[in-house]
């Protein structure tokens, strides 16, 4: 069988696939044709061409990228260089992102890798006029053998459509989302970090790309998929944080949108963790906004409290997300003989409590070292890592970088 180079969106005249760089001249005339971000000289267009090289060997016979699967691309399998220690929660440019567009009746065509870069949107779309958008976070680990694992992807795709329904948006199906997500891994493979140096943060968008002026749901959705090695949410990594309870600011109302996962939700945290982090603070936990009493989120996780044998955390019921970490601490919690209670939580039992930790995708498990309250500042075990805490974050971890059997089947296997 004859192998070509597979380089995306790359078409000539007559719509065949290009399998070599174009001469100079070609490339001129085809520039705009061929859907490349805007370079300054055919130079950088060439070093582009070049660096797509690596992208994947496949059949001669197959014309686009939407021909590739799981198991046809070949990536480079080497890890990338770079300071594992020190490489902290910040983005990082890999090779491919994936892109999906929905049709006029709100079904998704079949997507296709392309190099990761700039995305041409219109001004008068609707995530950029009215905030029509979500996105999700998961992340995929390597293994000892190679292999790299997807961490509970099917309850991301499940949330995605949860919050696409209440955006009045459509979603890809579960087994698009899916799909997307394994091509998308195994496309930057050589970004997963090695074993026990961090993870590979996957970021599916859903946004309205149509243009529309009036206040109303846009005509075309975009799905795409990027990702990033990451270290540690915290700087200060598996250390006690320190939150501020925010008594003026409040990131969701009851009947809002608070309980899915919609980008507007982040933009108005902003300000509060801006100010807390000014002051010292590692981040901001907001408290409801009707009787200011009872705790929520913290800006991008989910909070749960210790007393005793008992580990409480506030109950989801349309304002605050419910996180799939959060879900899988529930369950791990039980599994080791704890009682877990799903209930309105008021900061008093905060202030009481043995201890607290948070948890979300970024940031797993953060234990909690010290609470500010009205000026009341409350310290949990010497600002240590709480026992608790401690526990949960290994069992989770060695299940999401299996290093333990995963009972539950909540792993995805990537060779």
């Amino acid at each position: 069988m004859k192998y070509g180079l597979l380089l995306p969106r790359l078409r000539a005249n007559d719509g065949a696939l290009l399998s070599s760089p174009l001469p100079a001249a070609s490339l001129a005339t085809h520039h705009r044709r061929l859907h490349f971000p805007s370079f300054s000289s055919l130079f950088e267009i060439q070093n582009q061409l070049h660096s797509l090289s690596s992208l994947c060997l496949v059949s001669s016979n197959m014309t686009t990228c939407e021909a590739m699967t799981a198991s046809t691309c070949k990536e480079a399998s080497d890890i990338i260089d770079l300071n594992w220690e020190n490489i902290g929660f910040g983005l990082v440019p890999t090779d491919y992102m994936y892109i999906m567009k929905s049709s006029e009746d709100g079904t998704f065509a079949k997507g296709e890798l392309q190099h990761f870069g700039p995305i041409e949107l219109n001004p008068a779309s609707g995530v950029l006029n009215y905030g029509q958008g979500l996105f999700e976070g998961l992340k995929a680990y390597r293994k000892e053998d190679g292999s790299i694992l997807l961490f509970r992807p099917k309850e991301n795709a499940l949330r995605m459509r949860m919050g696409a329904e209440r955006m009045c948006m459509p979603a890809p199906t579960i087994e698009q989302f899916m799909d997307a997500v394994k091509l998308t891994v195994l496309a930057n493979k050589r970004w997963v970090p090695p074993i026990g140096k961090g993870s590979l943060y996957i970021r599916p968008l859903l946004m309205g790309s149509g243009a529309v002026l009036g206040v109303a749901p846009a005509p075309e959705y975009t799905f795409l998929i990027f990702v990033s090695p990451v270290g540690n949410y915290f700087k200060e990594g598996l250390a006690p944080i320190n939150l501020i309870v925010e008594n003026d600011f409040h990131r969701a109302t009851p009947g809002g949108t608070g309980g899915v996962k919609t980008i507007g939700n982040y933009a108005s945290v902003l300000k509060a963790q801006k100010l807390a982090k000014e002051k010292g603070y590692s981040d901001v936990l907001y408290l409801d906004s009707v009787h200011k009493k009872y705790l929520e989120e913290v800006s991008s996780c989910n909070i749960f409290v210790v007393k005793d044998k008992i580990i409480s955390t506030p109950a989801t019921k349309g304002t605050i997300l419910p996180g799939i970490t959060r879900k899988s601490i529930i369950d791990v919690a039980r599994g080791l003989g704890y009682q877990v209670e799903e209930r309105l939580v008021s900061v008093e039992e905060l202030l009481d409590a043995n201890e607290a930790f948070c948890t979300g995708t970024a940031v797993v498990v953060s234990p909690v070292g010290s609470v500010t309250y009205l000026g009341n500042r409350v310290e949990y075990g010497n600002r240590g890592v709480g026992a608790v805490s401690q526990q949960l974050y290994s069992a989770l971890t060695r299940l999401q970088m299996g290093l333990s059997d995963d009972k539950m089947g909540w792993t995805v296997k990537l060779n």
